[in-house]
């Protein structure tokens, strides 16, 4: 915390406010390596009367839904049961521990609110998510929520991060940048053998900008004579490459084991010891020569196996070869349970799979599933993606890509939407199928913005589903003629699409029996073709059209 006195002083005047009765939410933003962690970790260690929660964004797993809301929730579950029942049944399902439909996002902020505010009535509570830019999507949202309506429960949320998230903007920020030239020198002289030329020493610290992850682990490694004559600091690369590759050359004298113990850890976000050591079991990579005492500089293996910079995280993973990454990858799916965490262990068997793979694409498939019926449209998409990729049969890559450019589309990727709408078309067998990919394709034109191109492909979209799903093709018409009144379109698309729906024969009343969906659900499985499917009992995600109750 060297040179860090006005950044304390303001968490320590944030801690303080807590005795007060009062809430306090302060978003901690600045480079890699200046010192954000440090900061969080201050404040942890300054709570000393308060109950501390604590969650770190992970890169590999920020497609996982609720992920990061699951980890600094679940010291407190066992206060599910104060919490209003609507609430209550809310967290259950993002968490996975009720089957219900996907909750509304702002009954789950809610509930998260109340959950904390219970906790905090009998001691107050700090709340830390460092490395939010590794957030999932779905938590960031809910942590934003909670963070705007703080007010008096003795509530303190503390976010770490690169930079300031669309999620997170308007709360108080704290920018934390470099050390000042003093205090940089000071740290350099502390981590440098030998005396250095007054002008590299300047050099040194100028390029650096004063970070000090720089200047304590750059040095290390390198020769006198590099540091003498300031070579091997001053490579035009980004500041975090330099540093990862620093950390790189000093881990590439270990062990075999030992570099291989970290890289399982590195895969596996959780960091669960069960699950790192049993995947180091079953790659040789348990023994004592793996828990050399360079591992541990880098490592620590306690109740969480944690990385002393997340640098360090994705150096290791970043720099392994293709195939230590599947056979690591390979390994961890191997001792996830399948019953307790199946899309973790779906994420790792793709991650290890090396050529499609139809039971992995399977397993993805029905990730998706429960990640759409815990609201996570981002997880569903990236489930769904990688599931099109895995895909050996053509038709059915074709029935999986619209699913999955439906998703995305849902999610809010535009480019990406098209690009699996475009493998929906190439790999299209049948009418139906490319009728659908023209439908994913027209919406996701309409969402890019409303311009003279979206009524027509639109009408187009609606007229070609017409044989296979009429209530699918009344849905596109109304958004079509929406959209044409919306943009005031030409006078010939608004009549057209009149025309259109002016043609269609009488909607039938629905049939009721116990093979039909539940009221307002439908889908547009990879799996629903024109013929009848089997019942989907209304389970089905909203990306699949079910064909149970066609009339």
């Amino acid at each position: 915390m060297l040179g860090r006195g006005p950044e304390r002083a303001v968490v320590d005047r944030m801690l303080a406010a807590v005795d007060a009765g009062e809430s306090r939410v302060l978003v901690v933003h600045g480079a890699p390596g200046v010192g954000k962690s440090a900061l969080l970790e201050y404040a942890e260690n300054a709570a000393t009367d308060m109950q501390v929660l604590r969650a770190v964004g992970v890169e590999s797993e920020m497609e996982l839904p609720f992920a990061t809301l699951h980890q600094l929730c679940a010291p407190l579950l066992d206060r599910l049961e104060h919490l209003p029942e609507p609430q209550r049944h809310a967290l259950e399902t993002v968490f996975g521990i009720r089957a219900e439909a996907p909750p509304e996002r702002f009954l789950v902020g809610l509930a998260v609110l109340s959950l904390l505010s219970d906790a905090s009535e009998e001691r107050p509570l700090l709340c830390v998510v460092d490395d939010a830019q590794w957030v999932d999507q779905t938590s960031l949202q809910v942590l934003g929520f909670v963070a705007r309506r703080l007010l008096a429960e003795s509530v303190v949320l503390v976010f770490g991060a690169r930079e300031r998230s669309q999620d997170l903007i308007g709360l108080p920020e704290l920018e934390v940048t470099g050390l000042l030239d003093a205090d940089a020198h000071s740290l350099l002289d502390s981590v440098t053998y030998g005396r250095l030329d007054q002008h590299v020493r300047d050099r040194i610290v100028t390029e650096t900008r004063g970070n000090p992850l720089a200047l304590m682990e750059l040095p290390r490694g390198l020769t006198v004579t590099q540091m003498a004559g300031g070579f091997g600091l001053l490579r035009s690369d980004t500041l975090p490459g330099r540093i990862e590759q620093s950390f790189l050359s000093r881990i590439g004298g270990l062990p075999e084991q030992a570099r291989l113990l970290l890289l399982i850890a590195a895969a596996e976000p959780v960091g669960d010891p069960t699950l790192v050591w049993g995947a180091a079991g079953r790659l040789g990579a348990a023994s004592e020569e793996a828990l050399a005492d360079g591992t541990r500089e880098w490592l620590s293996l306690d109740a969480r196996v944690t990385f002393r910079h997340p640098l360090v995280r994705s150096a290791v993973y970043r720099s392994a070869s293709k195939e230590d990454l599947r056979a690591v990858h390979l390994a961890l799916a191997e001792v996830t349970d399948p019953k307790v965490d199946p899309d973790r262990r779906a994420w790792h068997l793709a991650a290890a799979a090396a050529a499609p793979d139809e039971s992995v694409a399977a397993e993805l498939e029905r990730s998706a599933d429960r990640a759409q019926a815990r609201g996570g449209l981002a997880a569903a998409a990236a489930f769904l993606q990688r599931c099109v990729v895995l895909t050996v049969d053509s038709s059915r890559r074709a029935e999986r890509a619209v699913a999955a450019a439906d998703a995305t589309l849902q999610a809010g990727d535009l480019d990406a939407a098209r690009r699996f709408a475009d493998i929906a078309d190439r790999d299209a067998q049948s009418e139906f199928q490319r009728v659908r990919a023209q439908l994913v394709r027209s919406r996701i034109t309409f969402a890019a913005g409303l311009n003279q191109e979206a009524p027509p492909l639109l009408l187009a979209a609606a007229q070609r589903i017409e044989p296979f799903d009429m209530d699918l093709a009344r849905e596109t018409y109304l958004i079509a003629w929406g959209t044409a009144a919306l943009i005031a379109a030409d006078s010939d698309s608004l009549t057209a699409i009149s025309e259109a729906v002016k043609a269609l024969p009488p909607r039938r009343a629905p049939r009721t029996s116990s093979t039909s969906c539940s009221k307002g659900t439908r889908c547009s499985s990879p799996r629903a073709g024109p013929p009848p499917s089997p019942s989907c009992n209304g389970r089905l995600p909203r990306w699949k059209t079910c064909r149970c109750a066609r009339s």
